[in-house]
């Protein structure tokens, strides 16, 4: 565990945590980062959404394990992997964690599922590194001005307050438990599908000392994620955009990523909003284990 302060409340069956160190001499931002790991078979590496962690596929992982190796990553600051005083959190920097993993676990025929902001670090790994991956599910990718702002007016308001010079870094570190059960349920239809647990999980994550800068961050890297739309016509393995109909995302927006990605399949998903992981993770599961 790279964190002394607190350890994750959820345990996901059949998993097991590990960790990455940073690769010393080389890249002194780099930390360490945290990732679950279950099941047996060809890789899967699942990457998550803005403000979540590895625990975002609680439900999930057991229902692909019987024919995946399963890798969840925390994405660095997030969940339990290392807050690194001064690093950035933009998707370049994002991206070469998720590279970190496959290069340092020498992963080949990967399968790449990431939602939202994972979903954009699924492509663009993908187009880095052709000859590790096999496959890429891109599950309501957060590439387009306003993202979780485009949820409810109260998100718009916290994540203005958050991106406001001065007072931004302490709205960013004020979590009352209603205001962000609020935030997250407006990526959802079934607003059930937000666990008590998982809301207590994500709320103990966000008082680890210095998470306040990266929630912070990670709101201001949106630029980045958007210009990463480039990224994707060099992606060569197959591609499946998996959207829920009542996403954040507008139709234009869809529509603008199948151009760029003619060749991918499409599936729009009725009755889910952002957070597909959360409201059906059997149709996840269906698709992945249809090709396994």
């Amino acid at each position: 565990m790279t964190s002394s302060e607190s350890r994750p409340t959820i345990h996901i069956p059949g998993t097991t945590s590990h960790t990455i160190a940073p690769r010393t001499g080389r890249h002194s931002r780099e930390g360490t980062l945290r990732y679950l790991k279950a099941g047996t078979g060809a890789p899967v590496v699942l990457l998550h959404t803005v403000r979540t962690q590895a625990e975002h596929f609680r439900s999930l992982i057991p229902l692909i394990s019987d024919q995946y190796t399963v890798y969840a990553l925390d994405l660095p600051g997030m969940g339990y992997s290392e807050i690194v005083p001064g690093a950035s959190y933009d998707e370049p920097a994002m991206r070469a964690s998720v590279e970190r993993l496959l290069t340092e676990l020498d992963l080949h025929d990967v399968t790449l599922v990431g939602e939202s902001m994972g979903a954009v670090l699924a492509l663009t790994t993908a187009a880095d590194l052709p000859e590790r991956v096999r496959r890429v599910v891109a599950v309501n990718t957060y590439d387009f001005p306003g993202g979780i702002a485009r949820s409810s007016l109260l998100a718009r308001v916290v994540v203005s307050g958050v991106l406001t010079p001065g007072v931004g870094p302490v709205v960013a570190g004020v979590e009352p438990k209603p205001v962000v059960r609020r935030i997250l349920q407006g990526g959802l239809v079934d607003k059930t599908a937000l666990r008590e647990d998982y809301l207590d999980e994500l709320l103990q994550v966000g008082s680890r000392p210095g998470y306040s800068t990266v929630a912070r961050a990670v709101y201001q890297s949106l630029p980045s994620l958007i210009a990463a739309r480039s990224r994707y016509p060099e992606v060569k393995a197959p591609v499946h955009l998996v959207y829920g109909e009542n996403d954040w995302s507008r139709p234009s927006d869809r529509q603008a990523n199948k151009e760029l990605l003619p060749a991918a399949d499409f599936t729009q998903v009725p009755g889910t909003g952002h957070f597909i992981a959360l409201e059906r993770p059997d149709l996840l599961a269906d698709l992945l284990n249809a090709v396994a």
